[in-house]
């Protein structure tokens, strides 16, 4: 064993001893177009996320494709085919049963008709984001682009545009690095339910479209493609597949999961790396424990060697990220660990990525009728303690199935938008501080549930609870919530016996008067004045001398 770890360690120093001379001489360390990470955790490991992505902190992702056109929330393509399920009802009363008007006729509903990704892009970016990211596919196997290894894809079918062609030149019209999400890869197993018949009704024991072939389609509007393409189920079932919640404890293709063929792999690994070659992503982010398909397959790390790769070959140095999930601790070396509607509880070493939305994951009308959204407030609580923990927020805001946002979506942006522009210097470029905050809520803090989902769990956060970051020598404490006047006290920064660092400046961000403040024993005691509208969400102070 400990022999195995030495030749470990060799590896990893060594692909790190390499990856450094091409940092230092650039593209003239590559001669003939040579790679420098090979598709091993070891050789990746030698990875460092670029400066860039941890300036950011702050992302906007359009998690949009044809499962928003029935407007019925998440996983769409697979609950219609759960009978009795809320999507199941919705889709035989709007479109009729699922043997007669499957998930492939919902694509062909899908026009795209009012989607302006030029527009949308610079209500995003005036929100303060400062990278984009788009749905490339998702696990319903439909690619999102001009694919020439999935003919159904959104040129071919639905739209009939090239989206992410779309969403990358409004990206690059507002400067912002441009990435794509790519879910595809649980097709095998999550479409499984298309594979089923009612159990009960007049439509016991016929079969859903799940199974149907080319041949089946002479005559249809589908003539000339072939479900299989899309659904990916001439093959035995995973077990427990009838259970609709098995598919979660199957994700990492154990526990019965149903293994995938040696072309349904080679299939997503070409598509994949078509969609990095075409459309050159700074990001991708996999739905995936670690990387795709592993750990029965390296087709996730020989994707994710070439992102890397192709990265330093275009900008003669490593600007790309790749973002994955459930990662220990040699693999969050490897690539930026992302959590899933949830944070981390510390100030974690490595860059990292919370992602979350503020309603479902693809649009659900009702969320919308209902005002169920997350406000701009709780995005910027959400934002402030994921910096503070040396994180970024990557923040979905569903589209429509017509490609369009509503007016509720709009005041969020519009909510985040007015706080940035008074307070984003405690964002953008900082650091975390020797500790990331204080007040009630640190003690109420819900642990993580496999990829995340610990968000919302903990202690409602108010004014007492502060985050810390750090730039250019300032300490910013972000206040989460407007206190009700006089005193406040950040007890982290007391002067106390061998507390050398004392507090020299205090200023509020978009208070342009002096503040009264004194640093004692039992904290930093500010007297707190009347604030612009602006800041209502959270205030900011920033100090000078303690960092």
């Amino acid at each position: 064993m400990k022999r195995r770890e030495a030749i470990r360690s060799l590896a990893v120093a060594a692909a790190a001893f390499q990856f450094s001379k091409v940092l230092a001489a650039g593209n003239s360390a590559m001669p003939g177009g040579a790679n420098v990470f090979e598709p091993t955790w070891a050789s990746l490991s030698a990875y460092k996320v670029p400066d860039w992505f941890r300036d950011a902190k702050f992302g906007i992702w359009a998690h949009w494709g044809p499962q928003c056109q029935p407007e019925r929330g998440d996983w769409y393509a697979r609950g219609m085919y759960e009978e009795g399920s809320d999507q199941y009802k919705y889709h035989v009363q709007k479109y009729g049963h699922p043997s007669k008007f499957g998930f492939k006729d919902v694509i062909n509903e899908w026009k795209a008709e009012n989607w302006q990704p030029e527009e949308l892009m610079a209500l995003y970016k005036s929100a303060g984001a400062k990278y984009f990211m788009a749905l490339a596919n998702h696990h319903d196997n439909f690619d999102l682009y001009d694919s020439s290894h999935q003919p159904w894809n959104s040129v071919k079918l639905g739209p009939k545009k090239d989206l992410i062609a779309g969403w990358a030149k409004a990206a690059k019209k507002q400067g912002l690095p441009f990435g794509v999400t790519v879910h595809a890869a649980h097709t095998w197993t999550w479409m499984e339910t298309a594979q089923r018949a009612d159990k009960n009704g007049p439509y016991a024991g016929v079969p859903y479209d799940g199974k149907l072939t080319a041949a089946d389609g002479k005559g249809k509007w589908w003539d000339g493609f072939d479900p299989q393409e899309l659904y990916a189920q001439q093959h035995a079932l995973s077990a427990e597949s009838h259970n609709n919640g098995s598919i979660h404890s199957q994700w990492n293709w154990g526990d019965g999961a149903s293994q995938p063929t040696d072309a349904y792999i080679n299939k997503f690994l070409n598509r994949t790396v078509e969609l990095i070659d075409k459309y050159q992503p700074e990001l991708i982010y996999f739905d995936d424990t670690a990387l795709p398909l592993w750990p029965i397959s390296d087709a996730g790390l020989k994707i994710a060697a070439h992102m890397y790769n192709q990265s330093i070959k275009r900008n003669g140095k490593l600007k790309a990220t790749v973002f994955g999930k459930i990662l220990d601790e040699q693999q969050r070396k490897c690539m930026v660990w992302d959590i899933e509607r949830g944070q981390s509880n510390k100030i974690e070493e490595f860059a990292w990525q919370t992602d979350t939305c503020i309603g479902s994951w693809h649009y659900d009308r009702r969320i919308f009728e209902q005002k169920g959204y997350k406000n701009a407030k709780t995005v910027i609580h959400t934002l402030a303690d994921v910096v503070s923990k040396n994180g970024n927020l990557l923040l979905n805001i569903p589209l429509r199935g017509d490609g369009s946002i509503d007016e509720q979506e709009r005041e969020v942006l519009t909510g985040i938008a007015a706080w940035m522009k008074v307070n984003e210097e405690c964002i953008f470029g900082t650091r975390p501080w020797k500790t990331f905050g204080e007040g009630p809520a640190l003690a109420s803090a819900a642990p993580l549930s496999a990829q995340g989902f610990n968000e919302g769990k903990g202690k409602p956060f108010t004014a007492e609870d502060i985050r810390f970051t750090t730039k250019k020598g300032k300490l910013y404490a972000i206040l989460l919530g407007v206190p009700a006047g006089g005193e406040v006290s950040i007890t982290s920064l007391a002067k106390k016996e061998g507390n050398t660092a004392s507090v020299t400046k205090v200023t509020l961000l978009g208070y342009n008067g002096k503040l009264e403040w004194k640093q004692q024993s039992e904290g930093l005691s500010i007297t707190f004045p009347v604030l612009p509208v602006a800041a209502q969400h959270a205030v900011v102070f920033s100090i000078s001398g303690v960092v």
